[in-house]
Protein backbone atom coordinates (compact mmCIF):
# COMPACT_ATOMS: atom_id res chain seq x y z
CA UNK A 1 0.00 0.00 0.00
CA UNK A 2 1.09 3.56 -0.64
CA UNK A 3 0.96 6.76 1.45
CA UNK A 4 -2.79 7.31 1.68
CA UNK A 5 -3.61 3.78 2.81
CA UNK A 6 -0.89 3.74 5.45
CA UNK A 7 -2.08 7.07 6.83
CA UNK A 8 -5.72 5.94 6.84
CA UNK A 9 -4.92 2.65 8.59
CA UNK A 10 -3.33 4.54 11.48
CA UNK A 11 -6.87 5.20 12.77
CA UNK A 12 -6.40 8.94 13.40
CA UNK A 13 -3.73 8.42 16.08
CA UNK A 14 -1.37 11.35 15.35
CA UNK A 15 2.04 9.93 16.28
CA UNK A 16 1.13 6.48 14.97
CA UNK A 17 0.19 8.14 11.69
CA UNK A 18 3.57 9.85 11.50
CA UNK A 19 5.38 6.57 12.14
CA UNK A 20 3.32 4.71 9.57
CA UNK A 21 4.08 7.43 7.02
CA UNK A 22 7.83 7.80 7.60
CA UNK A 23 8.53 4.05 7.60
CA UNK A 24 9.10 4.16 3.82
CA UNK A 25 11.99 5.96 2.15
CA UNK A 26 13.87 6.92 5.31
CA UNK A 27 16.18 3.97 5.81
CA UNK A 28 14.45 2.88 9.01
CA UNK A 29 15.52 -0.76 9.14
CA UNK A 30 15.93 -3.37 11.83
CA UNK A 31 15.81 -1.92 15.32
CA UNK A 32 16.65 1.63 14.24
CA UNK A 33 12.96 2.47 14.78
CA UNK A 34 13.66 2.44 18.52
CA UNK A 35 15.27 5.88 18.36
CA UNK A 36 11.82 7.43 17.81
CA UNK A 37 9.16 8.24 20.44
CA UNK A 38 6.99 5.28 21.46
CA UNK A 39 3.85 6.07 19.42
CA UNK A 40 5.93 6.73 16.30
CA UNK A 41 7.56 3.34 16.87
CA UNK A 42 4.06 1.82 16.90
CA UNK A 43 3.35 3.36 13.50
CA UNK A 44 6.60 2.08 12.01
CA UNK A 45 5.92 -1.45 13.27
CA UNK A 46 2.34 -1.29 11.97
CA UNK A 47 3.64 -0.20 8.57
CA UNK A 48 5.88 -3.26 8.43
CA UNK A 49 2.99 -5.56 9.30
CA UNK A 50 0.78 -3.97 6.63
CA UNK A 51 3.49 -4.41 3.99
CA UNK A 52 4.07 -8.06 4.91
CA UNK A 53 0.35 -8.84 4.80
CA UNK A 54 -0.08 -7.00 1.49
CA UNK A 55 2.88 -8.58 -0.28
CA UNK A 56 1.72 -12.11 0.58
CA UNK A 57 -1.99 -11.64 -0.14
CA UNK A 58 -3.36 -13.70 -3.06
CA UNK A 59 -5.65 -10.91 -4.27
CA UNK A 60 -2.75 -8.46 -4.46
CA UNK A 61 -0.70 -11.07 -6.28
CA UNK A 62 -3.53 -11.44 -8.78
CA UNK A 63 -3.31 -7.70 -9.46
CA UNK A 64 0.48 -7.67 -9.75
CA UNK A 65 0.47 -10.69 -12.07
CA UNK A 66 -1.47 -8.64 -14.60
CA UNK A 67 1.46 -6.21 -14.79
CA UNK A 68 4.42 -8.50 -14.29
CA UNK A 69 5.23 -9.20 -17.93
CA UNK A 70 5.74 -5.51 -18.72
CA UNK A 71 7.02 -4.15 -15.39
CA UNK A 72 8.68 -7.06 -13.57
CA UNK A 73 9.55 -6.32 -9.95
CA UNK A 74 8.07 -2.81 -10.27
CA UNK A 75 4.59 -4.37 -10.48
CA UNK A 76 4.13 -4.32 -6.72
CA UNK A 77 5.00 -0.62 -6.52
CA UNK A 78 2.52 0.15 -9.28
CA UNK A 79 -0.27 -1.81 -7.59
CA UNK A 80 0.38 0.05 -4.32
CA UNK A 81 -0.29 3.28 -6.21
CA UNK A 82 -3.28 1.88 -8.11
CA UNK A 83 -4.83 0.78 -4.81
CA UNK A 84 -4.30 4.24 -3.30
CA UNK A 85 -6.15 5.59 -6.35
CA UNK A 86 -9.17 3.42 -5.59
CA UNK A 87 -9.05 4.37 -1.92
CA UNK A 88 -9.00 8.07 -2.84
CA UNK A 89 -11.64 7.68 -5.55
CA UNK A 90 -14.01 5.86 -3.16
CA UNK A 91 -13.00 7.87 -0.11
CA UNK A 92 -16.59 8.57 0.98
CA UNK A 93 -17.02 4.82 1.52
CA UNK A 94 -14.27 4.82 4.12
CA UNK A 95 -14.41 8.23 5.82
CA UNK A 96 -16.90 10.93 6.71
CA UNK A 97 -14.17 13.57 6.39
CA UNK A 98 -13.75 14.92 2.83
CA UNK A 99 -10.46 13.81 1.30
CA UNK A 100 -9.22 17.37 0.73
CA UNK A 101 -9.82 18.22 4.39
CA UNK A 102 -8.30 14.93 5.56
CA UNK A 103 -5.18 15.49 3.45
CA UNK A 104 -4.61 19.01 4.69
CA UNK A 105 -5.05 17.91 8.30
CA UNK A 106 -2.30 15.38 7.67
CA UNK A 107 0.02 17.98 6.15
CA UNK A 108 -0.56 20.17 9.22
CA UNK A 109 0.25 17.22 11.47
CA UNK A 110 3.62 16.88 9.75
CA UNK A 111 4.25 20.62 9.98
CA UNK A 112 3.42 20.59 13.69
CA UNK A 113 5.84 17.68 14.29
CA UNK A 114 8.50 18.74 11.81
CA UNK A 115 11.40 18.24 14.23
CA UNK A 116 10.43 14.59 14.75
CA UNK A 117 10.58 13.85 11.02
CA UNK A 118 13.60 12.23 9.33
CA UNK A 119 15.56 14.40 6.89
CA UNK A 120 14.04 12.77 3.79
CA UNK A 121 10.49 13.44 4.96
CA UNK A 122 11.40 17.02 5.86
CA UNK A 123 12.75 17.39 2.32
CA UNK A 124 9.69 16.05 0.48
CA UNK A 125 7.05 17.71 2.68
CA UNK A 126 6.97 21.05 0.78
CA UNK A 127 6.54 19.18 -2.52
CA UNK A 128 3.88 16.95 -1.03
CA UNK A 129 1.87 19.93 0.16
CA UNK A 130 2.35 21.96 -3.01
CA UNK A 131 1.23 19.07 -5.21
CA UNK A 132 -1.42 17.93 -2.71
CA UNK A 133 -0.29 14.37 -3.33
CA UNK A 134 -2.94 12.64 -1.25
CA UNK A 135 -5.87 14.33 -2.98
CA UNK A 136 -4.27 13.88 -6.41
CA UNK A 137 -4.52 10.09 -6.09
CA UNK A 138 -8.25 10.31 -6.80
CA UNK A 139 -7.71 11.01 -10.51
CA UNK A 140 -5.98 8.93 -13.16
CA UNK A 141 -4.04 12.04 -14.19
CA UNK A 142 -2.80 12.37 -10.62
CA UNK A 143 -1.76 8.73 -10.50
CA UNK A 144 0.12 9.10 -13.77
CA UNK A 145 1.99 12.05 -12.29
CA UNK A 146 2.94 9.97 -9.24
CA UNK A 147 4.16 7.16 -11.49
CA UNK A 148 6.24 9.59 -13.55
CA UNK A 149 7.85 10.71 -10.32
CA UNK A 150 8.62 7.08 -9.50
CA UNK A 151 10.14 6.69 -12.98
CA UNK A 152 12.66 9.40 -12.18
CA UNK A 153 13.87 7.44 -9.15
CA UNK A 154 14.74 4.58 -11.51
CA UNK A 155 16.35 6.99 -14.02
CA UNK A 156 13.34 6.32 -16.29
CA UNK A 157 14.25 2.65 -16.68
CA UNK A 158 10.97 1.39 -15.22
CA UNK A 159 8.54 3.42 -17.38
CA UNK A 160 5.91 2.84 -14.72
CA UNK A 161 3.78 5.69 -16.03
CA UNK A 162 2.92 3.51 -19.04
CA UNK A 163 0.98 1.20 -16.72
CA UNK A 164 -1.90 3.68 -16.91
CA UNK A 165 -2.77 1.79 -20.10
CA UNK A 166 -3.26 -1.41 -18.10
CA UNK A 167 -5.15 0.47 -15.39
CA UNK A 168 -7.65 1.79 -17.91
CA UNK A 169 -7.93 -1.54 -19.74
CA UNK A 170 -8.57 -3.56 -16.56
CA UNK A 171 -10.08 -0.84 -14.36
CA UNK A 172 -13.06 -2.88 -13.16
CA UNK A 173 -10.90 -5.87 -12.23
CA UNK A 174 -8.34 -3.77 -10.35
CA UNK A 175 -11.06 -1.91 -8.46
CA UNK A 176 -12.84 -5.12 -7.49
CA UNK A 177 -9.57 -6.63 -6.26
CA UNK A 178 -8.79 -3.52 -4.24
CA UNK A 179 -12.23 -3.50 -2.60
CA UNK A 180 -12.02 -7.16 -1.61
CA UNK A 181 -8.48 -6.87 -0.32
CA UNK A 182 -8.89 -3.58 1.53
CA UNK A 183 -11.70 -4.91 3.73
CA UNK A 184 -9.42 -7.72 4.85
CA UNK A 185 -6.51 -5.30 5.32
CA UNK A 186 -8.59 -2.97 7.48
CA UNK A 187 -9.50 -5.80 9.83
CA UNK A 188 -5.93 -7.12 9.90
CA UNK A 189 -4.46 -3.67 10.53
CA UNK A 190 -6.91 -2.87 13.34
CA UNK A 191 -6.04 -6.10 15.13
CA UNK A 192 -2.30 -5.60 14.66
CA UNK A 193 -2.43 -1.99 15.81
CA UNK A 194 -4.09 -2.96 19.08
CA UNK A 195 -1.61 -5.80 19.54
CA UNK A 196 1.39 -3.52 19.02
CA UNK A 197 -0.06 -0.87 21.36
CA UNK A 198 -0.43 -3.55 24.04
CA UNK A 199 3.09 -4.91 23.72
CA UNK A 200 5.47 -2.05 22.93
Amino acid sequence: MNYLAHIYLSENLPKVTIGNFIADGNGIRGKSYQKFPKDIQVGILLHRQIDTFTDAHPTVRLSTKRLHENYGHYSGIIIDIFYDHFLAKNWKTYSNVPLHEYAHSFYKLLDDNFDDLPAYTQHILPYMKKGDWLTSYASIKGIESVLRGMDKRTKNKSEMHLSITELEAHYTEFESEFTTFFEELRQFSHTKLNSILDTI
